[in-house]
């Protein structure tokens, strides 16, 4: 199974957190799966931990060492491409971060694992 991971799932699978679905563990811990990671992961990360909404407990470049390496996920980049889909999008949702992964999602034709219910929205295959 090919799956784009969503930012708050893959810092749940980290931490061993309890809200964490057994359907997402078993994608996640699951070798032969190929998950995507967005680089918007990244930049989101990134703005929340230098606003002091996200405690990461270790610097950030070694949890993106993590998140790469250690948990094999295939990077996928921003492209011009997707923010001129993320434009046309409905408001439905108005999180930057989010939209970009409904849009990547939707181009790469893989489902999201999130437990963020406002993408059903959005015609967009999520697990959780």
């Amino acid at each position: 199974m090919r799956a784009l991971v969503d930012t708050h799932v893959l810092l749940w699978w980290l931490k061993n957190d309890e809200r964490l679905s057994a359907k997402a563990r078993d994608v996640l811990a699951d070798g032969d799966n190929n998950l995507l990671w967005s680089m918007a992961s990244s930049w989101e990360i990134a703005v929340k931990a230098r606003t002091g909404k996200l405690r990461l407990g270790r610097p950030i470049e070694r949890l993106f060492g993590e998140i790469v390496g250690g948990q094999g996920l295939e990077i996928l980049p921003i492209t011009h491409e997707h923010c001129g889909r993320v434009a046309r999008l409905p408001l439905h949702h108005r999180d930057p971060f989010d939209r970009m992964l409904v849009v990547q999602a939707n181009q790469e034709k893989v489902p999201i694992v999130t437990a963020d219910r406002k993408l059903d929205q959005y015609r967009v295959e999520t697990v959780w």
